[in-house]
């Protein structure tokens, strides 16, 4: 910058003197012709100089511009993980637990029950699609369509979600071999009986078995299924 000015005196000087020489009339013409030659050079060294302090002010400009989109090139802040459902807690700072606690405090924990019954009925349930995807003689031996038996499996975890999905096959085929003799022994009626705690074989006999019939169902039931799954 301090060059370029520099330049513009001395284009100045020369132009001074240019002039001084033009008012001799001898030399009028050699003198207009360095006027005219000075000038050019002035506007010439006004553009260098110019064009100096835009680059001085680009240069300043371009490291502020790049020391800034240096903190901002990175990833905004709450990208990635900050954005995933786990970071509740950091996000809503801390409000999200303490809402758990309070409605498990006004519950008297029956909603951490509520969930972790939601959690087992879930996995139950995706163990019954793998039993089904491996085992696909078992709808066939029940007469029942893959789709019609998870659905019924589905709504009974619904009653309870501690029902394993080979309780649940072998309550229907003992309900399908005995309700032509024992109407009253139901798919509905084993199931209500395995939720409230009781085994099977209890189940039977508070239905009206005895202990031997009730023994002698459940071993048919258990080959039946057993071929069912080779």
């Amino acid at each position: 910058m301090l060059k370029a000015e520099g330049a513009v005196v001395v284009v100045a000087a020369v132009a001074a003197v240019g002039l001084v020489a033009a008012m001799d009339n001898r030399r009028f013409f050699n003198g207009l012709n360095l006027m005219f030659l000075c000038l050019l050079v002035l506007g010439l060294a006004s553009g260098l100089y110019a064009q100096g302090r835009g680059r001085g002010g680009g240069s300043g400009g371009g490291r502020g511009s790049g020391g800034g989109g240096g903190n901002g090139g990175g990833p905004p802040s709450g990208v990635g993980v900050d954005r995933g459902l786990g970071n509740a807690s950091d996000r809503s700072g801390g409000r999200s637990d303490r809402g758990l606690e309070t409605a498990s405090e006004k519950s008297n924990g029956r909603s951490d029950a509520g969930l972790e019954r939601a959690r087992k009925a879930s996995s139950n349930l995706r163990q019954a699609d793998g039993d089904l995807r491996d085992h696909p003689g078992i709808p066939h031996t029940l007469h029942i369509s893959a789709n019609k038996l998870r659905d019924g499996y589905q709504a009974a975890l619904g009653m309870n979600p501690d029902l394993t999905f080979g309780q649940y096959v072998s309550a229907t085929r003992v309900s399908q071999n005995l309700g032509s003799r024992f109407p009253n022994i139901t798919r509905d009626a084993i199931l209500s009986g395995l939720a409230s705690g009781r085994s099977l074989g209890r189940t039977l006999q508070d239905l009206g078995l005895s202990e031997r019939e009730s023994k002698d169902a459940r071993k048919r039931a258990e080959v039946e299924i057993k071929q069912a799954r080779q």
